[in-house]
């Protein structure tokens, strides 16, 4: 309960009580603060430069520092066709950085500052534990702006966001936390201090709708350039999204999750169309482990099912069906192109 507090009124009687909201601001504040105080030192300016047939451009977005070496997170479309990678951090210190691989897919880049030691790093949280109202805060150099720092709350969870070639990056995180362009690449932090998702793009013109790819797509995708230098992935051929299943649906099959990942669209010429999937499905399980949204069948189509006949389980108008498909190996997309 709020503890409120009454105004004198002119004859010297108690007007009516009037909240007092310090206290709730106060821990607002606090928890928007803590944040910056434990990620805001990992966050760097990454500025790119570009030679092309003898015109010379650049651009300047975000990164966070995920180890004491300097292995830094930033966005794809960020460091795409660069030749120069330069780097400051909030101390003023500067260095020139490599890139290590990346992920048009996710719009995910690895880079490594070069010549850097003992610096301060941000962990990757878990963001399957994200609910919509959440506060999170997003930290960036947004329209040259240096390491500016914008509060809001997740307003939604499982978004697909369309890539300039026509490709969809799965599970993106939906928040209120004003971004712009500089915020690419940058960390949107929980008030635990973990970073949840990795900043990539706002919509022209809108207020208030933002985009980040979420944590967990991001550690897989980490993982993957570490050890290959690019992300090698099993391909069936759709798209989907996550959705709740029916409580009635769920009891009446005694099914494993209470979401999964509704088909939205299937490709014809590709594995899932040929096993019979249709749009529309939802997937529940792959090979018999349970899927509960759309990050779980990203996880789940890995290097080592290319190829390899797997089972699919799904509901079709609330019945259960499964199907067989035989994923292939993913095409290796084209560079996303994205302001900021």
């Amino acid at each position: 309960m709020l503890d409120t507090f009454s105004l004198p009124s002119d004859d010297g009687s108690s007007a009516a009580p009037v909240s007092d909201d310090s206290a709730l601001l106060d821990a607002y504040s606090a928890a928007v603060s803590g944040i910056v105080e434990r990620v805001g030192p990992a966050v760097v300016r990454v500025e790119t430069r570009q030679t092309s047939g003898g015109r010379r451009r650049g651009g300047v977005g975000s990164g966070v520092i995920l180890s004491p070496d300097g292995l830094i997170l930033t966005n794809s479309h960020v460091v795409a066709g660069a030749n120069v990678i330069a780097l400051a951090d909030t101390e003023g210190r500067t260095t020139d950085a490599q890139l290590l691989g990346d992920d048009p897919d996710t719009d995910l880049a690895l880079i490594r500052a070069n010549a850097a030691r003992d610096l301060p790093a941000a962990r990757l949280g878990d963001s399957g534990r994200l609910r919509r109202g959440q506060l999170v805060a997003a930290i960036g150099n947004p329209l040259g702006f240096e390491w500016t720092v914008t509060a809001g709350v997740i307003s939604a969870l499982g978004r697909t966001l369309p890539t300039g070639s026509g490709r969809m990056i799965e599970d993106v995180i939906q928040t209120d936390a004003a971004l712009n362009p500089g915020n690419s690449g940058g960390p949107l932090v929980a008030s635990s201090g973990e970073v949840v998702g990795i900043n990539t793009a706002v919509i022209p013109g809108a207020q208030g709708i933002s985009f980040a790819v979420a944590a967990n797509t991001a550690n897989f995708v980490l993982s993957e350039l570490i050890r290959h230098g690019r992300v090698r992935r099993a391909f069936i051929g759709v798209t989907a999204e996550t959705a709740p299943i029916p409580r009635r649906f769920v009891l009446a099959q005694t099914l494993a999750v209470e979401s999964g990942a509704r088909l939205t669209t299937v490709d014809q010429t590709g594995p899932a169309a040929a096993g019979g999937l249709m749009r529309g499905d939802v997937v529940i399980a792959v090979d018999g482990t349970p899927i509960a949204g759309v990050g779980d069948l990203i996880r789940t189509l890995t290097a080592d099912r290319i190829t390899q006949v797997v089972a699919v389980d799904i509901l079709r108008l609330g019945k259960p069906r499964r199907f067989w498909i035989a994923p292939t190996e993913r095409p290796q997309p084209e560079r996303i192109r994205k302001a900021g």
